[in-house]
């Protein structure tokens, strides 16, 4: 019993402090964007990337505040998937007709070394697995109707198939489109009108703020348990004092975290390979051995073993690529740079 409590909280730890570190992780995607955006239409002169951080994190505090549980999100989620249908659509259409003029004259070669294309494959790897977490939500929630199973294979059904076509239609389209050099964030490499650029970006901007709120959203909900008055409406005067002081300090740290390291964003790859292909992979194979081993048939056995050895060997890999990507990025930056 103590052992199954030991293995819930280190799960649950793991589950927290990806909550985290992804957040971090989208920082550096909303300060991108919004540089972008801003870029654009609304300035000329160049501002230090740390303005535009804390102008996120400050986008961030505010939302989170505003909205501060998962049951005040259901208008936000609606909005949110019409805004991520919207933009890859619109996204899509524009970088087909961008690609028929610009495909012929491309370079689809990979730059590096054979060693860095090998680790900046597992890399990506680790950063895909990262993303495709957020999958497992509506996995879960399909079990809370009657039949579970049968739910939860339509869920998932839908997540590897239309999912699939929007989520990686967009990046392939966009590496047909612009090249090997294609930026990581494609509205960069858009050539149309700003008007065009500005409505993208700021599709972006809505829905990354949203999504970064699905993400930390637990952590919003374990604080204000402990620190809030439960006893009192959580829009009480003292809750509101307490919600904004708990609010302003997670984004207070994050944002001094980002702007000081402008590459956090690669410690998600980190997380990914060191704690989510275990527990995604090796951890349900593992379980499926201590429970089932016995009465299972052999072949169930080997392929769940097959599983778990592959994936540990790919967890070791990828974090060894991932470490390596932050020391590099670690020599090229200092603290607080302004690129």
């Amino acid at each position: 019993m103590a052992k199954d409590s030991s293995d819930t909280e280190i799960l649950w730890a793991t589950f927290m402090v990806k909550k985290c570190i992804t957040s971090l992780g989208f920082y550096n995607l909303w300060f991108l964007l919004l540089v972008t955006w801003v870029s654009f239409s609304l300035v000329e002169k160049h501002l230090r990337l740390q303005y535009f951080i804390i102008i996120s994190g400050l986008g961030f505090f505010m939302f989170a505040f505003f909205i501060p549980t998962m049951s005040a999100m259901r208008a936000w989620i609606r909005a949110s998937t019409v805004i991520t249908f919207s933009y890859t659509i619109i996204l899509l259409v524009l970088m087909i007709k961008e690609g028929k003029t610009n495909s012929a004259k491309n370079s689809y070669e990979i730059p590096g070394s054979k060693v860095g294309k090998v680790f900046n494959g597992f890399g990506a790897i680790s950063a895909i697995v990262a993303c495709n977490t957020t999958g497992v939500l509506p996995e879960i929630q399909s079990t809370l109707r009657e039949p579970a199973v049968k739910n939860m294979r339509k869920a998932i059904g839908l997540q590897y198939s239309l999912g699939l076509v929007f989520y990686y239609g967009v990046s392939i389209v966009g590496y047909w489109a612009y090249g090997s050099e294609v930026s990581e964030y494609l509205p960069k490499e858009l050539k149309g009108p700003n008007w065009i650029k500005v409505l993208i970006n700021l599709a972006v901007f809505l829905q990354t703020i949203v999504s970064q709120h699905m993400y930390v959203t637990p952590i919003h909900e374990t604080l204000d348990t402990n620190f809030l008055q439960l006893e009192e409406s959580i829009h009480s005067k003292e809750n509101i004092k307490r919600r904004i002081f708990l609010r302003f300090a997670f984004f207070a740290g994050n944002t001094f975290v980002v702007t000081a390291l402008p590459f956090m964003g690669n410690f998600v790859n980190l997380f990914g390979s060191l704690a989510l292909i275990p527990v995604t992979f090796v951890f349900p194979s593992m379980i499926f051995l201590k429970v089932k081993v016995k009465t299972s048939r052999i072949e169930n056995n080997m392929w769940h073993c097959f599983n778990a050895v592959l994936f540990s060997l790919l967890a070791v890999v990828s974090t060894i690529s991932a470490l390596r990507l932050i020391v590099n990025n670690v020599r090229q930056y200092h603290f607080f740079a302004d690129s």
